[in-house]
């Protein structure tokens, strides 16, 4: 979506309409999930996908109409029925996909939808949290890296980062930040003690996800001290710790894969109905 958006960006900038379909639903074994986007220009130039196949044709045909009614609707796709719509797509399910024209002189749907951007904030800029900005951006989310020592937390080490906050300390660690229910906090400082006051922080805001780097014998050690501050198991069993999937990861690229990993698992169990967690191939 993150490219998507900052297409959208560009075209506003040149004063150039364009239509975005988004999949806001799925039943079964859609194509994409939902969250999917797909930006089309006036020319027919398209950048993402909802979904590909027939699908996609179908989509993209409403597109170019929506281009003369500049009328938004959303379009219901049954996937299961050979014969509807034309669609026949042997993975099944149901797909509803918002389809809107963006008037560039007054972009404000399109504006509310690109700040609920996935946001990764990566409190530690060490060598891990190198890694895992790297990943984390390649996959779509923005990126935020936050560190109290500014020769580690700049654009020469990050040059591909949306934001460097160089803290005064990490007991003000969400001072310049503003997080909400599409943040996924990465807990991955340089110490135990930031690493507490830091995650301390952030199980006072809203986010989606929350994940600390470290040993179980440290990890069990911070809770302790978070239970002595207030917070309940129920509060804690929410934090992913030790962060990232279980795939044996050791160096620091493994560890960013491994977390950014779990990011996108998360992203899809939050995007689909309980009964939908599970990946689809067509």
């Amino acid at each position: 979506m993150k490219d998507i958006i900052k297409i959208g960006k560009e075209l506003i900038d040149k004063n150039e309409d364009f239509v975005i379909a988004k999949v806001i639903q799925t039943v079964g074994s859609a194509p994409r999930k939902k969250g999917a986007w797909m930006l089309m220009t006036r020319d027919g130039t398209t950048y993402g996908t909802v979904g590909g196949g027939v699908l996609e044709a179908e989509v993209e045909r409403i597109c170019r109409e929506t281009f003369l009614s500049k009328k938004p609707g959303i379009h219901a796709f049954n996937l299961t029925e050979e014969q509807q719509r034309g669609i026949d797509m042997r993975c099944g399910g149901e797909a509803r996909v918002s389809i809107e024209y963006i008037d560039h002189l007054l972009p404000t749907g399109f504006e509310d939808d690109a700040q609920e951007e996935a946001t990764a904030f990566i409190f530690g800029a060490g060598h891990v949290g190198k890694e895992i900005a790297a990943v984390t951006k390649y996959v779509g989310f923005a990126t935020v890296v936050l560190d109290d020592r500014p020769e580690f937390a700049n654009r020469e080490r990050f040059p591909d980062a949306d934001r460097i906050v160089v803290l005064k300390d990490f007991l003000t660690a969400f001072k310049e930040i503003e997080t909400g229910p599409d943040s996924y906090v990465i807990i991955v400082t340089r110490g135990h003690t930031a690493d507490y006051d830091v995650l301390k922080q952030a199980l006072e805001r809203e986010s989606c996800y929350i994940g600390m780097i470290g040993s179980r014998k440290k990890i069990a050690a911070i809770y302790e001290l978070l239970r002595r501050d207030g917070f309940s198991n129920s509060e804690l069993e929410k934090v992913h710790a030790p962060i990232g999937l279980p795939i044996g990861a050791e160096t620091p690229k493994e560890i960013a894969i491994s977390v950014a990993a779990e990011l996108i698992q998360v992203k899809a169990e939050l995007a689909a109905p309980a009964e939908e967690n599970k990946s689809h191939l067509i």
